[in-house]
């Protein structure tokens, strides 16, 4: 039995993480993480969400959870996560990162801690959105710098970080694949007399409204022709069913970083 706490307990991503393991055999979560001051701090948080199966009150001490712990999956904001990665790091315990909005300096921290545990990050575990990171991959190779990228995101109104990670890492994926640098080639916002688009240029764009829980289209345009995916998410079971699925799979792993290609066991590089 795979004994998992749950950060951000309370919210609209831990509570769906929550009740997905509720479903799932194998899984048990031993602990329910909130922030300092939170109100729930000390309430049941089976009660709070209907979960029959669960009896655990919820902690802002991680430091105390971790002891019976194998791995902490963490949706949560920059700052918490930066912190609970080095409780976890000092602990040896496995993690599952699907936290976004981190600056550079952030993201090069994250990484560096996630080194010393097995550690999933991702910025959406859903499995659509990485088959389509494979796909992204190898169209790009093929079609190379001849066609125009453009990469469009939709989130809901109270999303604070943009772009979205999954449009991030859509365009670092494309980049890379052609060869190039994002920060080179990235271009967030047009307004004004700007001039024709640059070859090369790879197009990242936001749009907030509603309560769009995420969708995402990448354009790929020639002369003549052009090449479109979308990926459109209606409920968040799927990031969380994903969330589940990497702590599952990434207990007993040796320390490293990984992705969700991994835990799905999709092959990296079969399109070069």
């Amino acid at each position: 039995m795979i004994r998992a706490i749950v950060s951000g307990a309370v919210g609209q991503m831990g509570s769906r993480i929550i009740d997905i393991i509720s479903k799932t055999s194998g899984v048990e979560l031993v602990g329910a993480l909130e922030r300092k001051g939170h109100p729930a701090i000390g309430l049941d948080i089976g009660a709070i969400h209907g979960v029959r199966n669960h009896s655990v009150i919820i902690s802002d001490d991680l430091e105390k959870l971790i002891p019976n712990a194998d791995v902490l999956i963490e949706f949560t904001q920059p700052e918490a996560t930066l912190q609970h990665l080095e409780v976890v790091a000092r602990q040896g315990v496995a993690m599952v990162v699907g936290t976004t909005g981190f600056s550079e300096e952030e993201k090069k921290k994250a990484l560096s801690l996630a080194q010393k545990i097995p550690c999933v990050m991702a910025p959406n575990m859903s499995v659509g959105v990485n088959l389509l990171y494979w796909v992204l991959d190898y169209v790009a190779r093929v079609m190379g710098e001849d066609y125009d990228v453009e990469i469009v995101e939709i989130h809901h109104n109270r999303k604070k970080d943009a772009p979205s990670g999954t449009a991030l890492r859509m365009a670092e994926v494309i980049a890379n694949a052609r060869g190039q640098k994002l920060d080179q080639v990235a271009v967030y916002s047009r307004n004004g007399y700007v001039g024709e688009r640059e070859k090369g240029e790879i197009g990242v764009q936001s749009v907030r409204l509603g309560d769009s829980i995420g969708e995402h289209f990448v354009f790929f345009g020639g002369v003549g022709e052009r090449l479109e995916f979308s990926h459109r998410v209606s409920n968040r079971d799927n990031f969380a069913k994903g969330a589940v699925r990497a702590a599952q799979w990434i207990v007993g792993k040796k320390k490293g970083l990984y992705d969700m290609l991994d835990v799905l066991g999709i092959s990296k590089g079969t399109s070069k």
